[in-house]
């Protein structure tokens, strides 16, 4: 967690408190050390956020203090609840996970006239229909895009046929019916989509692979994504 998002979750959980909170009770929370939410806390009081407290009796947020309201339109509102709805359909769980974050994050800074509509939206987004991941972990499969490192996995073709490969992950593909890894492939000496459901077991390699400066994304991008999977 970045220490900005820290700070304000910080901020929330003292919002949202019934009795002062100790240093270790946020630190388990936010799964840091004690010591880390000191350094916060100070951080937060030099910054003139009204917190009241010491260490070993628990921190307060003195009442009426209040984060400033985001400055939304109502069509801005609804393309945020549309796209958390849009990522509740992945079958992507972590990110499910972040999309409620975000949604309960910008939801206790709206002001009042629009938080409801945030909710309540009357929109339907339909439920996906992609196969959901069984021997891969998508969320580590993004950080492997994100690091540049290699892939090894274990994938079976449509007739069921198993092979090991060695891959350079590119980019997550998310389709109504179908979640995708396109990636250049070792093995085939060229770039293949693999759909995740497939995928029998995945490791993150120490190797790392060059992005050169995205020419790889741009050319997998470039190309028809009926292409072969695997």
């Amino acid at each position: 967690m970045r220490r900005s998002d820290r700070l304000f979750d910080i901020i929330q959980r003292l919002r949202t408190a019934s009795r002062p909170t100790t240093a270790a009770a946020l630190a388990a929370g936010l799964e840091v050390t004690p010591r880390t939410v000191y350094r916060d806390i100070a951080t937060l009081q030099a910054r003139r956020v009204p917190i009241e407290g010491a260490a070993g009796v628990g921190y307060v947020l003195r009442r009426g203090f209040d984060l400033p309201p985001l400055m939304f339109t109502i069509d801005e509102v609804e393309a945020i609840a549309v796209g958390a709805r849009l990522v509740r359909r992945l079958r992507d769980p972590k990110l499910q996970e972040a999309a409620e974050a975000v949604l309960a994050k910008v939801t206790v800074v709206l002001p009042d006239s629009l938080r409801g509509h945030l909710a309540e939206t009357p929109i339907y987004v339909s439920p996906g229909i992609a196969a959901e991941a069984q021997g891969a972990d998508l969320a580590d499969i993004r950080a492997a895009i994100r690091d540049s490192r290699k892939l090894y996995i274990a994938y079976a073709d449509v007739t069921g046929r198993r092979s090991n490969r060695t891959i350079w992950p590119i980019a997550m593909a998310y389709y109504v019916d179908v979640t995708l890894v396109g990636a250049w492939c070792e093995l085939r000496a060229d770039y293949r989509n693999f759909r995740v459901e497939r995928i029998q077991s995945s490791k993150v390699l120490d190797e790392h692979f060059d992005q050169d400066n995205g020419r790889l994304f741009r050319e997998w991008s470039a190309l028809p994504k009926e292409r072969p999977a695997g």
